[in-house]
């Protein structure tokens, strides 16, 4: 199965101490050259750019070609563009992104799409994770859930 994913949830696993859940779930995740770079980037965590700079073995570099950017909205950030064109390239089965206009994008192209909070409940489906303790690690970030949405997904286990 191929997974492209975009930097936010990447860098949200990597600060809760879960991005190992990404090959539990899908196998190889590939990024494209965007995306590392906005990992190793300032104002990035050090924790995140360390991670990226001894990346495990499941996660692959993809370069995108520039020509094929015309084709995704120009008003999203360089690592949106080129994940949703990497996914289209390589028809991944599922972007992982949590940008709303980027989602947006994804789905007008057709593209299946989960986030950050998808596949923590993925993972707390497959019994891999403690969702209430995740969630409550993810509180800790700058990363926003709605407390409506938090609360169900609690309630629901």
């Amino acid at each position: 199965m191929i997974v492209v994913s975009d930097t936010t949830p990447i860098n949200y696993l990597i600060l809760i101490q879960e991005a190992e859940l990404l090959p539990a779930l899908y196998g190889r995740i590939v990024i494209p050259q965007a995306v590392r770079s906005e990992l190793l980037a300032e104002p990035t965590p050090d924790s995140v750019s360390t991670w990226m700079s001894n990346k495990p073995d499941w996660l692959r570099v993809q370069q995108v070609d520039s020509e094929v950017l015309s084709e995704t909205a120009g008003y999203l950030d360089s690592g949106e563009r080129e994940a949703i064109t990497l996914a289209r390239i390589l028809q991944a089965k599922l972007l992982i992104m949590d940008d709303r206009a980027g989602r947006r994008e994804a789905l007008r192209l057709d593209l299946p799409v989960t986030g950050t909070f998808g596949v923590l409940l993925a993972a707390a489906d497959r019994g891999l994770v403690d969702l209430a303790k995740c969630f409550e690690r993810l509180q800790k970030t700058s990363f926003y859930i709605s407390p409506k949405l938090l609360e169900s997904a609690l309630r629901r286990k």
